[in-house]
């Protein structure tokens, strides 16, 4: 994606199921279960760089110890910034202590626990603060009370959840979601543990005994069905209780990804597949999908809980994940994001002309590679085709030159564009952006002919901006004949609401164009027609809001908005021509069968709340403001 996006989050959680002498004989590590969170957390770091921070649960510690610790940062490399500090104090203390036990180092040090939850994140709408960095601790001196949240999630109900904690006669300390949905379950987590103490003291049970009681009979299962009753978003929490339980629940829609494994020694659950199977070497077919809907529980003893906990609805996985977002080390999405560069190489042919011999191929950014490579191969096998059949009308009295000739018929590929990554670090006063956008790529000079077309192919195109100011600029000065930019996704038409950074409809560039497009057609009247109808639509039942957004784009075809966007992205100074090209919804559901998550390309959402999020997003677009949709 050369627009910079900021979106998803990571999670990681790990249950150490043995003691941790364990694991200092087997794998001579005092601290095995903090290297293994520390590998989980900077193999996700794809998914934020903004902060990161994790938690920690000690296992069966004596009155006057503390047994959770807590360690965030939002510095700019906080993955290393959390572990050398928790790593300096274990360090300290063996330094200390030459005599020192695995006993003495879980007593006197943080982190030498047997229960992880760590996040990675990216801040949305400038919340990047370390106060924003997940885990969210919630305290208390009853350590079954005690709760540690973190998430993938964004919940576009966020303000009805508040309002229901305030009638509860809560008085939350912020509007965050993070903060909503750790009150909303510590809220139930209360009345759990209360009416278990009431009851066992009817029983003669004395207070020290129930605790132990209180944490074998806490069913975390019904206390999160209780709280996510109400819940409208993407998500995937994850929680610690204080006396050693801990959960994960995925939205009923599987929007957010989430996998788990468990053997005789560790049981852990991460954002994306192979994480788990890197960090720990185990077989993929031994990780499993959290189903949507379904609650993990890790009971204390180490017993696993998966339940569903809220009624499926109709799966649909964020497609993002498997175009852009999840690691391509997966072996599915790498399949995957491949097909979506096959696919659609059709409509590049049409784009020259079928004149491959002077088109030239490559990519930007690195992470569209796996895509190039499946338009490579595409257009190789439509090269080896014409071969073959020239080959074969010659049949025999083809000579050994033209034999030649045709065998070495290939696409014509090349490294035309690097990224200056030190570059865009600087990139911050508004008033030289554009600027210094332009150097944010250099180009490989004379690797293009004035006669070639250079096809440049993208996972997405968002905003456009940095093509605009920055691709388009420089691969202008290669002197080509065409550029064509090539998205391997649809055009983005909709906000996200459920934890991707595009909430703002004039940010997007298909978005802009249907705009222009019915003022140039002189239709204006319907955008103040949509404006109403998103008024009336917004004041009914959040079940019954309809996204009447779709209408801006009803009175034009895929086509006519690509040439429009083609049109905005070519400045004046600009000599090539300039083609945009974008892949069909169809395409991309075939190419991802089991991801059929598209409501920024569609605009079809999965839950309710999507909806009202972008009647708001239009709303706010014509009232010319920038507040949140959500």
């Amino acid at each position: 994606m050369s627009d910079q996006i900021n979106h998803e989050c990571g999670l990681a959680l790990i249950r150490l199921l043995k003691p941790l002498d364990f694991y200092k004989k087997k794998y001579g590590s005092s601290t095995y279960g903090l290297n293994k969170l520390y590998l989980m957390l900077e193999k996700q770091h794809n998914r934020g760089q903004d902060g990161a921070g994790f938690a920690s649960v000690k296992l069966d510690v004596k009155p006057g110890n503390r047994f959770m610790h807590r360690e965030r940062s939002a510095s700019q490399n906080p993955i290393q910034e959390i572990f050398k500090n928790s790593n300096t104090r274990i360090t300290a203390h063996k330094d200390k202590n030459p005599k020192w036990t695995m006993d003495s180092l879980k007593k006197n040090t943080a982190h030498v626990s047997e229960l992880f939850l760590g996040h990675v994140r990216y801040g949305t709408f400038g919340q990047n603060s370390v106060e924003a960095v997940h885990p969210f601790l919630r305290q208390n001196n009853w350590m079954h009370r005690n709760l540690i949240v973190a998430g993938n999630f964004n919940m576009t109900n966020n303000k009805e959840l508040f309002n229901d904690l305030v009638n509860l006669g809560q008085h939350p300390k912020e509007m965050s979601d993070t903060v909503t949905v750790m009150e909303r379950i510590g809220h139930f987590l209360d009345d759990a543990v209360a009416k278990i103490y009431r009851k066992v003291k009817k029983e003669g049970v004395s207070k020290i005994e129930a605790s132990s009681i209180i944490g074998e009979q806490l069913d975390l299962i019904k206390i999160l069905k209780k709280a996510s009753k109400d819940w409208d978003g993407g998500f995937v929490i994850g929680g610690l209780v204080g006396h050693g339980d801990a959960f994960v629940i995925r939205d009923p829609a599987g929007i957010r990804p989430a996998y788990y494994y468990k053997d005789d020694e560790v049981l852990v659950v991460a954002s994306e597949r192979p994480v788990i199977k890197t960090v720990f070497n185990t077989p993929e077919d031994s990780i499993k999908v959290l189903g949507p809907g379904n609650g993990l529980v890790i009971k204390k003893s180490g017993k696993l809980i998966v339940k569903n906990i809220i009624k499926p609805v109709e799966k649909k996985s964020c497609s993002f994940e498997r175009i852009y977002f999840s690691r391509g080390s997966d072996i599915k999405i790498y399949n995957e994001r491949k097909k979506l560069g096959r696919l659609v190489f059709p409509q590049i042919l049409n784009a020259v002309n079928n004149d491959l011999k002077n088109t030239v191929f490559s990519y930007i950014p690195n992470t569209a590679e796996v895509s190039f490579f499946g338009l490579v191969h595409e257009a190789q096998d439509y090269m080896n085709e014409i071969a073959e059949k020239k080959i074969i009308d010659e049949g025999k009295n083809i000579s050994r030159e033209k034999l030649k000739k045709l065998l070495s018929y290939r696409p014509r590929i090349e490294k035309v564009a690097i990224k200056d990554a030190k570059l865009r670090t600087f990139i911050t006063d508004d008033s030289s952006r554009d600027e210094l956008v332009k150097h944010v790529y250099d180009v490989t000079y004379g690797s293009i002919k004035k006669t070639d077309n250079l096809v440049i192919i993208d996972d997405s195109i968002v905003r456009g901006t940095t093509l605009q100011k920055s691709i388009i600029k420089m691969l202008d000065r290669l002197s080509p004949k065409n550029i064509i930019i090539v998205s391997s996704a649809p055009q983005i038409r909709y906000p996200d609401c459920y934890g991707i950074d595009m909430a703002r409809m004039g940010d997007l560039i298909a978005f802009r164009a249907a705009i222009q497009l019915i003022k140039d057609s002189k239709q204006e009247s319907i955008i103040e027609k949509v404006y109403k109808k998103c008024l009336v639509e917004n004041k009914k039942e959040v079940e019954k809001i309809k996204n009447v957004v779709k209408e801006i784009y009803d009175p034009f075809n895929d086509e006519q908005i690509s040439l429009q966007i083609s049109s905005m992205l070519k400045e004046k100074d600009i000599k090539a021509g300039v083609q945009v090209i974008y892949q069909s919804i169809d395409n991309l559901h075939i190419a991802c069968p089991d991801d059929l998550g598209d409501w920024y390309f569609s605009g079809n959402y999965p839950t309710p709340g999507g909806n009202k999020v972008v009647n708001q997003a239009f709303i706010n677009y014509f009232e010319g403001s920038n507040k949140r949709a959500y």
